[in-house]
This record gives structure tokens, sequence and C-alpha cells, in this order.
């Protein structure tokens, strides 16, 4: 299952790894067609890369920080940094893509 991402516990979980971080809202329709996909990622990667999603609705201050406008907003996270940022619905292989060049970048 994806991680919950809040603005309380966002900072102390991506500090160090590969994180995903799917920026989302109930009521985006392409959120929803993307978050079994996240779902798919988290388990695929348990143990690998921390995958989750923020609520918008319940984090403004996590999609201030990162400019989020639109949504679902996907980013990569590598040792708290931004690495690469993907905006709309997108498929499961081009996200693995996008986390399989962090994993093995050196």
């Amino acid at each position: 299952m994806a991680f919950e991402f809040t603005d309380a516990n966002f900072k102390e979980k991506v500090t160090s790894g590969v994180a995903v971080v799917d920026f989302w809202a109930e009521w985006c329709g392409p959120c929803r067609m993307i978050g079994p996909v996240i779902e798919e990622l988290a388990g695929e990667y348990e143990g690998k890369v921390l995958v989750g999603k923020v609520d918008v609705d319940e984090n403004a201050e996590l999609s201030q920080q990162f400019g989020v406008r639109s949504i679902p907003t996907i980013l990569i996270l590598k040792d708290g940094e931004v690495v690469d940022k993907h905006v709309g619905v997108t498929t499961k292989q081009a996200l693995i893509e996008k986390i399989e060049a962090q994993l093995t970048a050196a």
C-alpha cells in the first residue's frame, strides 16, 4: 500500500534514498486513473523505494513547497531533492524507467 505523506511527516521520510510522491485529490478523475499504478509500484518497490501519495486538499503546505499547480503531479526524489517530475497521467512503464534511472545512478 502506498505511504500517506503529510505536511508533518514528509521531510523525515524523504531524506535518504529514492521516493516517488503522487500529489492527488479524491475529486480528480486523472488522479483516480493513476492511483492503481502508484499502488502497484508501492508493492513492487517495497523496501527499495518509498512510494506514496499526498492529498493536496489536506496538505497545502507540501503542494505550495513543490509548486504543484496541476494534479496528478508525480515527483521522484533522491536524498530529499527532486530529480524528476511528471504532470498528468502516465504509464506504469514510464514511471518504472524514471525510478530505475535513479536507483542505478551513482
